[in-house]
């Protein structure tokens, strides 16, 4: 892998990287590697996640020696550079029509895909639920046991090339609509409502004591959150803009589902 890595950086900062064939093949071993899950776009470190950012670059690699082809998959026809995932029953993945992952993209054992969409680079970790017309964005990190909820949108963060992308760690709860990008970390056990929208620039109460907390682009270990609105002064007045707000804290237990259940009971929390 250190070669490989090697090789992508030099190749980097090569204009005439693209007519080297021994480049291309190097390019093309890379994906192959993503999609087998043997190395991935970001991993944790010591408790704290990191880019791979060497990785990231193959991919904007990949598409760029790749042509558009015509892929029939029965009646349905689809025009693209990048092939799409198959032989799902050998890799111990059950996937409902129409859902789609890209190459290139890690689907572990135990994943349920619903009619979804997973993009290259994205990892999702097993046991995992992607429900009805969610998005994997690129590059995007999905831990063991967590529920995406339908018509979710996790984005990726392909680019820029220094940045992780949205993770989500393990045993994590996503409600309906949700939307989490620009390289936020939601992390384990934590349970979202419906609703909730998070940006690098969402800001994040913590309002479980007597003066909040203000947090961005981190959702703690076993938050409970839903969307919420604070004032803010404008010219012409004031207007309450989207935050998240962590009403809650899951507790710890060895049964997740039991564990959930409650937060959900205890907290009236629509999903």
């Amino acid at each position: 892998m250190n070669k490989l890595k090697l090789e992508i950086e030099k190749a980097w900062n090569k204009e005439t990287w693209s007519t080297d064939s021994n480049i291309k093949k190097i390019v093309i071993h890379v994906i192959d590697y993503v999609e087998q899950g043997l190395i991935r776009v970001s991993e944790s470190r010591n408790g704290k996640w990191r880019v791979n950012e060497w990785i990231k670059k193959a991919i904007i690699m990949y598409f760029s020696i790749k042509r558009m082809n015509t892929i029939e998959l029965g009646p349905l026809e689809f025009y693209d550079k990048i092939p799409i995932k198959n032989k799902f029953k050998e890799k111990g993945i059950r996937v409902v029509p129409h859902a789609i992952a890209r190459y290139g993209s890690y689907i572990s054992p135990g994943v349920i895909l619903m009619p979804s969409y997973v993009n290259i680079g994205a990892y999702i970790g097993e046991k995992t639920m992607i429900d009805t017309w969610a998005t994997i964005g690129s590059c995007a990190q999905v831990g063991k046991r967590v529920h995406i909820s339908g018509g979710v949108g996790i984005g990726g963060v392909l680019e820029p090339i220094q940045k992780n992308p949205v993770i989500i760690e393990d045993d994590v709860f996503v409600g309906s609509r949700c939307i989490l990008v620009e390289g936020i970390l939601i992390e384990k056990e934590a349970v979202l409502g419906a609703n909730v929208v998070i940006t690098s620039s969402t800001k994040i109460f913590d309002v479980t004591n007597e003066k909040p907390i203000e947090m961005k682009g981190v959702v703690p270990k076993y938050s409970v959150v839903i969307p919420g609105s604070y004032p803010k002064k404008f010219p012409s007045g004031i207007y309450h803009i989207p935050c998240a707000m962590i009403i809650g804290k899951r507790k710890y237990s060895t049964n997740k589902k039991t564990s959930l259940n409650e937060v959900l009971r205890t907290h009236h929390i629509v999903v």
